[in-house]
């Protein structure tokens, strides 16, 4: 009998371990499209692949019921803009959230849903604009994180740089720009552009990044991405 039950705990153990995470990417957008929203989500699938993740794509806002959410360990806004739920979606995808679930905002997720506070909390800021596309110095202010224990301390980069505005005050920060190194920054003091934090019963990870197409072929950039994926995913 004791035999048996040890081979049955072995063996949930091991199905356990060898489960996979699950993740949407979500790229619905009611305002500007980004075109590399195309070349992210081939990027992404892709790079969910390599490492042992699952991973379903959706434009299709009726994704957003709580018992198919539930299947996801996380769920990417992938450059999302405008006003794309419904009321019983926004409250299916804070159920979720509450209940340990994992939330992942690339670039234009700050752009998205201005008027649902507790989304504008969860993502951890609005987007307030930007300057042209340029070069500039990204300073790793955490190097600990798995988003960001790859990166050098100071990541020479180009692409859209955003300024924000209401931003929550309870965020991890990541990374700030040099706002010595270009031009159009609009933010007082430390200008930050990545963060996380958990916030009401599941985590968040956030970043500026991803503008371009050329970033989804930047390898520090889709570790970066990968990094607040398993940040999120992990209970």
């Amino acid at each position: 009998m004791k035999i048996t039950f040890i081979a049955f705990f072995l063996c949930v153990l091991s199905i356990t371990s060898n489960a996979k995470s699950k993740v949407l990417i979500f790229s619905k957008t009611a305002g500007f499209r980004h075109e590399s929203i195309t070349s992210g989500k081939i990027t992404l699938l892709k790079l969910c692949k390599k490492n042992k993740i699952e991973a379903d794509t959706s434009e299709n806002s009726s994704v957003f019921e709580l018992s198919n959410l539930k299947k996801y360990n996380a769920v990417i806004f992938l450059s999302t803009t405008g006003d794309i739920l419904n009321d019983s979606q926004q409250n299916a995808f804070e159920k979720y959230i509450k209940s340990g679930g994992g939330f992942v905002g690339i670039h234009a997720a700050s752009d998205t849903e201005y008027e649902w506070s507790w989304f504008c909390s969860l993502v951890g800021g609005n987007f307030n604009g930007h300057p042209h596309i340029q070069n500039a110095d990204l300073l790793v202010v955490n190097s600990k994180h798995p988003s960001t224990k790859m990166l050098p301390k100071v990541w020479k980069r180009k692409d859209e740089w955003y300024n924000f505005k209401n931003l929550y005050s309870k965020t991890q920060k990541l990374i700030f720009i040099d706002k010595k190194s270009y031009e159009g920054s609009e933010m007082p003091g430390n200008h930050v552009l990545s963060w996380f934090h958990e916030f009401d019963g599941g985590k968040s990870f956030y970043t500026a990044l991803g503008h371009t197409n050329e970033s989804y072929s930047e390898p520090l950039f889709l570790k970066h991405i990968l990094g607040g994926i398993k940040y999120v995913s992990k209970k």
